[in-house]
This record gives C-alpha cells, structure tokens and sequence, in this order.
C-alpha cells in the first residue's frame, strides 16, 4: 500500500505514568517499526516532546522560548528513538531542524531521502525548527520534502469522530473523510496548517491509534482516510 511513510508519534509513545521516558514503552513503539521496516517500508519519523515540554502549554512562559524548550525535547526523545532502534538492529539517523552537531546531523532533504532509499529509519527532531508550528506541521511539511506516500498519524484514539467518542456515546465514527469538511466541521484530526499543506500537496493522511500501525498496512478499514474525497 504505502513505499514510504512519514509517521508522526506523540512523545507520550516514549513515556509512561511514572516515567518521561519509558524503557518498556519505547520498546513497544519500536517493535512497531522494526516490523515495518522488515517489509521494506521506507520510514520517517517526526517525534513530539509531549511528554517532556509543550511549548503552547507552558504557562507564564514568552511563546516563542517555550516553544524553542519544546524543541529541544522532541530531540530528547529523537535520540532515544534512535537508541532503541539501533539496539534492536534497525539502522536509524537523527536528523534535526535545528543545528545541534555534537548530538545528530542536521536536517537535509536530499540526505534523508537518500537514508531511507537504502533502508535507514530516519527520526526527524526539533519539528519545523521555528516557533509556533506544530509537531503535526512538521510532519506534513517533512512528508512533502522527502515524498512520503502518507502522513501517518498516531493518535490516542483509534480515528477520527465528530465528537469525544468518551464523552458521546452518539460521535460518529468516519472511515474517510476530506480535508475540506476536517476544516469545516473542525474535527481537531490535526492543527489546519498540517492540513492545508496535505491538501496542496496532495498527501494522503491516515488517523490510527498508535497500536494499530502494523495492521493499517494490511486492513485498509483501520483508522480513518483523509484525502480529497469524502
């Protein structure tokens, strides 16, 4: 179904109740992924830092450095994605928005297109590199530069319903959905910068629930299809 695939992951996939980064945890995420990247799917990943700093959540903070905090923690756990991948025999290359050359290389289109084509797993860290954008903006700005097929996102819910399908009982449940009526009927799947840029790009997205990444790519049922057909 999909060649290659930008993924995008909360950084609470990395952590736990007790714990900003989970050994137990990771290894589950990256179980996901070696799975994968045995059946020769091409992945690039863009890691949130949820579970250490959000930037838009920090309060009596300046914006724009709280933000720049909040990049520095998806490098956190950008580095110790690729820690695990890498242990468990999965070539795996930091790439990051922001300079940072005593930790991983910078990021480069042309070199991460290249890694992937030779079966890397490329982790892309610190979002856009500039404040105010969303780690979901990143990831569908990161899915256009490198070609990606789709934009997979890894929610906490297994798709996308027109309200809180844990607090109504009634939310529908949508299997494929446009980007225009995700806009129009502001159903929160993603930030609308991230979905305008899909929209002109013409990028698939695909809403699933973290633990589901292995069968979306065989069950095409699995999670919700946005693209430009209702």
């Amino acid at each position: 179904m999909y060649q290659r695939v930008l993924l995008k992951i909360s950084g609470e996939a990395l952590s736990s109740e007790n714990a900003v980064i989970c050994s137990d945890t990771v290894q589950q995420t990256v179980s996901h992924l070696k799975a994968l990247w045995k059946k020769g799917i091409q992945i690039g990943v863009v890691v949130g830092g949820g579970n250490i700093m959000r930037g838009r959540s920090a309060e009596g903070m300046e914006r724009n450095r709280a933000d720049h905090m909040g990049m520095l923690a998806t490098a956190i756990n950008a580095l110790a994605l690729q820690d695990a991948l890498e242990r468990a025999g999965v070539p795996c290359a930091v790439q990051s928005a922001v300079d940072m050359d005593r930790f991983c290389d910078s990021y480069s289109a042309r070199s991460a297109k290249k890694l992937l084509s030779e079966g890397t797993v490329v982790v892309f860290a610190c979002g856009s590199g500039c404040p105010l954008f969303s780690t979901d903006t990143a990831a569908a700005l990161r899915a256009a530069e490198i070609g990606a097929d789709a934009l997979l996102l890894a929610k906490n819910v297994d798709a996308i319903y027109s309200a809180d399908p844990k607090k109504d009982p009634n939310a529908i449940r949508y299997s494929r959905i446009s980007y225009d009526r995700v806009v129009k009927e502001n159903l929160r799947a993603t930030d609308l910068t991230a979905i305008t840029l899909c929209k002109e790009q013409n990028i698939p997205i695909r809403v699933f629930a973290l633990d589901q990444i292995e069968e979306i790519f065989e069950n095409d049922s699995i999670g919700t299809h946005i693209t430009n057909k209702d």
